[in-house]
């Protein structure tokens, strides 16, 4: 991605970026043109390029820019904990990531058709990687009787899928704080893994 030298670019470019999943997540990445995302950072709209070689570049490196900080604030795991605290602090991990994008969470997810083939590849690769920590917390479980899973992918894919429907709801401002929020899921996806027995005891 090319890119101006100096403060005014440094500025620049944060805004940009932000406006632009501001705007794409408004409106859908197909209803919002370049000219559009260069009047609301307040700059021409051939000055854009010289921080992206067109909107399919912008929206390619905002996903993958959102899944890159996710893979690395996703919490590491010590061998002495068990599958249900790995369990826990991912749920917990998750909630609180996503709460404060909600915006980049809703890209990641609706707009992965406006990608090109290749582009989709790459950032299907890295979700991947993500629900695969998540696979990998259920299937330890399933193995030392903690969890009680038949499909450790297809309980991940129902966590995931669980879990980032928050961010479209979740309110700040709403009666719940996010760690009540957290609190709740996290009582949700225990009673998942359990098969609604015993859910208190893990």
């Amino acid at each position: 991605m090319a890119r101006t030298s100096g403060s005014y670019s440094e500025l620049t470019e944060p805004r940009i970026r932000a406006e632009a999943t501001r705007l794409f997540a408004q409106k859908g990445y197909a209803s919002v043109s370049m000219r559009e995302i260069a009047q609301a950072v307040g700059v021409q709209a051939g000055a854009l390029y010289n921080y992206t070689a067109d909107k399919q570049t912008l929206l390619f490196s905002l996903l993958e820019t959102h899944m890159h900080d996710l893979l690395a604030h996703c919490p590491d795991f010590r061998n002495d904990e068990t599958p249900v605290m790995h369990l826990e602090a991912f749920v917990r991990f998750h909630i609180e990531f996503h709460i404060a994008r909600r915006d980049a969470v809703f890209l990641s997810y609706m707009e992965l058709r406006n990608l090109t083939q290749e582009n989709f590849a790459k950032i299907e690769h890295l979700r991947q990687t993500y629900e695969g920590k998540l696979r990998d917390i259920l299937e330890r479980g399933r193995v030392d009787q903690s969890f009680e899973v038949q499909d450790a992918k297809v309980a991940s894919f129902a966590i995931i899928g669980m879990l980032k429907e928050m961010a479209t709801w979740y309110r700040p401002e709403g009666p719940l704080s996010h760690v009540e929020i957290s609190s709740l899921y996290w009582a949700m996806v225990k009673n998942m893994v359990r098969g609604g027995r015993d859910a208190d005891r893990i």
